[in-house]
């Protein structure tokens, strides 16, 4: 004896409690219902690749404290690439920091200083064509 079964796919259960994003709950946020108009996290661009590390915190310090500095270097010759990410400690020193040094000069070389962006998650890795073979 056979019995014909109805599977309604892509709705939730009744007895399921309803999952997403809350729309008070914005990423930069961080859950808490405010919006947060400027992160602490900064972008440097433009560096001169013998900038160090101690180089860049000396000229962000000036303008508030500094929570972090991360020169980032090419994985094989551990060489700088040229940019960095500074965190600051408040919102406000970030800012401030952002007007005073965006266009200003450190070791010969115009900064490009603005908001650090969250970067785009891609597609993911490679994985030898698994498209239509067949």
């Amino acid at each position: 004896m056979s019995r014909a079964v109805s599977i309604a796919t892509g709705l939730p259960r009744p007895d399921s409690p309803v999952r997403g994003p809350s729309p008070a709950a914005s990423p930069r946020s961080g859950g808490r219902g405010e919006e947060c108009n400027l992160s602490k996290k900064l972008y440097v661009g433009n560096l001169s690749f013998s900038s160090t590390e101690g180089e860049i915190r000396a000229a962000f310090e000036s303008h508030g404290g500094v929570d972090s500095v991360n020169l980032i270097t090419d994985r094989e010759t551990g060489r700088s690439r040229g940019f960095a990410f500074v965190e600051m400690e408040d919102a406000s020193a970030a800012d401030d920091a952002m007007r005073a040094l965006d266009g200003s000069d450190l070791g010969g070389r115009t900064l490009k200083v603005n908001e650090a962006k969250d970067r785009e998650r891609s597609g993911g890795g490679g994985g030898y064509g698994r498209g239509n073979r067949y």
